[in-house]
């Protein structure tokens, strides 16, 4: 019987991401997430907004979901009580708290800001500058939307890969 060559090894190698638990979870959390906020901001403003489809801010925070379906999935997947775990969890609050107070305040003082430059009379330098972005964080509702639906995907998706390997 022929042994595997280290081409076919690690071209073999290189193929599990596609079956990686974890990393599949989080990216379909992340999915989904920019795929309602496009449906909450036309909701909100009864028009099509694809920059949501692509940007930060708004209703769920993707990233909260993306970091807590990846810490969920390798929780379930590797156990609660290991290090790959507190590894995840501890990212996913330091991302979390980011999103509500950092970026959250970030998006005031440029609404802030914004509004100072509107002000401006017409003849100074910045008064034709471009507007800084205002939607970068999230309210605390958001973070916990996105949290849910996280762990939601997560769940979800261990469920699935359980019946199909049973």
């Amino acid at each position: 019987m022929e042994e595997p060559t280290a081409t076919a090894t690690s071209s073999t190698h290189y193929f599990s991401i596609f079956t990686n638990y974890p990393l599949i979870s989080a990216i379909t959390a992340f999915t989904i997430a920019q795929f309602i906020k496009l449906f909450t901001s036309w909701y909100r403003e009864r028009r099509w907004d694809l920059k949501q489809l692509i940007g930060s801010g708004g209703m769920p925070s993707s990233h909260s979901s993306t970091v807590t379906a990846l810490a969920v999935a390798i929780g379930l997947q590797e156990g609660f009580g290991g290090s790959h775990f507190a590894i995840s969890l501890v990212l996913a609050s330091v991302v979390m708290y980011d999103a509500t107070g950092v970026r959250l305040h970030a998006g005031r003082q440029a609404e802030v800001l914004n509004q100072i430059v509107y002000e401006l009379p017409a003849e100074h330098p910045l008064a034709e500058s471009k507007p800084l972005r205002e939607l970068l964080g999230h309210t605390p509702s958001q973070v916990v939307a996105g949290g849910m639906l996280g762990s939601v995907t997560a769940v979800t998706g261990y469920l699935f890969t359980r019946i199909a390997t049973s």
